[in-house]
């Protein structure tokens, strides 16, 4: 049953939590009956033994996105552009592969992932303040992952150019835009973008495979898909925003479904502008999650409570560990249910597999699903500037039913989940992480 918050019991079952799921350390923050709550646990750096405080920086990755389509929404709301207008009459110097695509593409399809452009360009366009509008030109090449409008993918690069927006429109960069636009007038005092700043601060260092990531971040040009720093209270306050009128007129246009989303087993159904929307036991979820090289965070906003959770941590099986936190945590306070994250069914389920061999592959992915004994074999490998960073991956992929399948690394405890689908053309999809991949051979 709902009720009262212990925070004894609450800072226990954190310590708790990232014990069972090896995760360095974790900072948790939540709005419960107007109340803000804090927690932290474990360590910045196993290296260093530095303790997490509530106050310590976490790369909050692409919960990031939604600051940015927040940005753009207080440029629409000012009357400066509309969703439907095209980027290129923005930045008449945006190029994409496809000339249609570059004249064609909206403001909405880059804040709801439907725009097609390949998402996963991570380039390093120099520490300059004019990194974001260097990395614009270098988007010329981009080719279609899909097209235009027809399907949800993830699509960072899209958000950078949503970035390059608010620079041209408002004349500032991004960083500094974000300032004055959102981070100055909600109060915000443990939120940055650069490394310069969160060295002011208690900041966490990403871990993978239990020891300190090689790199501490992400290239400069990715600030508006994913380079916040922040503690979860300021994150909370940010999404706190969103339930009243402390920053938009009217945040809830955020909120309006724009497409559905192929697999829907992930982290929502639908995809709003910058939100993800779910429904649990009836009742309207808006949520954003991110990942950086060893750092992962996690927002959740239940509106008709006004309840609000946002934990960050830096390593570990974060998945698992947020959604055991979530699944405790929003039974605690309000009663609610998470759903379950998609299992094999208890009976097999015999389907076709030949159908779905092949090479699939987009910017900074390539898999190859082989069939095994009967069975299908997904092998994952990243390419392009994160190819270093990130091991292959392997497994086994065991269906639930026709077209959604369910797999998991060896030693991950979270499954996840694909869903083959084919679009009007003809064109054959595995959609996984939120991204649709295209079956190439």
């Amino acid at each position: 049953m709902a009720g009262a918050v212990d925070p004894g019991r609450r800072h226990a079952r954190l310590a708790e939590l990232i014990t069972e799921y090896e995760v360095p350390g974790a900072s948790l923050a939540f709005l419960h009956e107007g109340e803000v709550h804090e927690f932290a646990a474990g360590v910045l750096n196993v290296e260093t033994g530095v303790e997490t405080t509530t106050d310590s920086l976490f790369q909050i990755g692409s919960v990031t996105k939604v600051w940015t389509a927040t940005q753009i929404m207080l440029l629409v709301e000012r009357g400066e552009l509309t969703l439907d207008t095209p980027v290129a009459e923005v930045l008449p110097e945006f190029r994409v592969a496809d000339p249609e695509v570059t004249k064609a593409v909206t403001v909405r399809h880059l804040l709801s992932h439907t725009s097609g452009i390949d998402g996963d360009l991570f380039l390093d366009t120099g520490r300059g303040d004019d990194c974001i509008e260097r990395y614009v030109e270098a988007c010329a090449g981009l080719a279609q992952n899909h097209p235009l409008g027809v399907t949800q993918s993830y699509c960072n690069s899209g958000f950078i150019v949503a970035g390059r927006i608010v620079e041209r429109l408002t004349g500032k960069g991004w960083d500094t835009a974000l300032r004055e636009q959102i981070v100055e007038p909600l109060g915000l005092t443990h939120t940055w973008t650069l490394p310069e700043d969160v060295l002011r601060f208690r900041g966490a260092m990403g871990h993978l495979d239990g020891a300190p990531a090689p790199a501490w971040g992400l290239m400069r040009s990715c600030g508006p898909a994913g380079l916040i720093c922040a503690r979860p209270a300021d994150v909370v306050a940010f999404a706190r925003a969103h339930l009243g009128t402390g920053l938009l007129a009217d945040p809830r246009a955020m909120w309006e479904p724009q497409v559905d989303i192929p697999n829907p087993h992930t982290l929502g159904k639908q995809w709003g502008l910058g939100w993800i929307l779910d429904e649990w036991q009836g009742r309207r979820i808006i949520s954003h999650g991110g990942n950086t090289i060893g750092q992962a965070a996690m927002l959740w906003v239940v509106p008709d409570t006004e309840t609000v959770v946002c934990v960050l941590a830096n390593g570990g099986h974060t998945a698992a560990f947020q959604h055991a936190l979530a699944t405790e945590l929003f039974d605690e306070l309000i009663g609610l249910a998470v759903p379950p994250v998609l299992r094999p069914p208890a009976e097999p389920f015999e389907t076709d597999v030949e159908r779905y061999a092949g090479v699939y592959e987009r910017t900074g992915s390539r898999m190859t699903l082989t069939v095994r004994d009967g069975g299908l074999s997904l092998y994952g490998e990243a390419t392009g500037a994160l190819a270093g960073l990130r091991p292959p991956m392997e497994f086994d992929l065991v269906p639930v039913d026709d077209v959604t399948f369910v797999g998991r690394p060896e030693g991950e405890p979270q499954w996840l989940s694909a869903v083959f689908y084919e679009l009007a053309d003809g064109s054959r999809y595995m959609h996984l992480g939120v991204r649709a991949t295209p079956r190439v051979a």
